[in-house]
């Protein structure tokens, strides 16, 4: 039974929950960011290069072998593809970057000068305790 309740007990922490609502929200996110880079943004960088289609472009390594009814698909480096990935990256970094800031400038507290503790009286000097101790002896005199 221990091991039901601290796993229960892990997964309604705030954090666990918090959790897993940003994986899910970064998910959908992600998904968005993907459509803009490869619908929107990829589409007239392409027409800027001579109509290149970025997820159609790669090297091959091997052909693609035909023998009868048997065909082995053609070994291929997908840099296009890879390209694509590298924007929707930085893309998602980058809001994510602003996003955090946004919080963190949201949530910071100005900090407030510490109030100024009144300044000690003076401690008497040498003098003024030489001239008071000289004073009570000439008293007692």
């Amino acid at each position: 039974m221990g091991f039901i309740k601290d796993f229960k007990e892990f997964a309604l922490k705030g954090n666990v929950v918090d959790m897993a609502v940003g994986v899910i929200i970064g998910g959908a996110f992600g998904k968005i960011v993907t459509s803009i880079v490869s619908n929107i943004i990829m589409p007239p960088i392409g027409v800027l290069l001579g109509g290149v289609d970025f997820t159609e472009l790669k090297v091959t390594l091997k052909e693609a072998v035909t023998e009868g009814e048997t065909v082995t698909e053609a070994v291929t480096l997908n840099y296009g593809q890879f390209i694509q990935d590298v924007v929707d990256f930085l893309i998602i970094a980058l809001c994510i970057f602003l996003m955090i800031k946004g919080i963190t400038k949201l949530t910071a507290k100005k900090e407030e000068p510490a109030p100024e503790e009144p300044a000690a009286p003076a401690a008497p000097t040498q003098e003024e305790l030489l001239t008071e101790i000289r004073d009570l002896l000439a008293k007692k005199k």
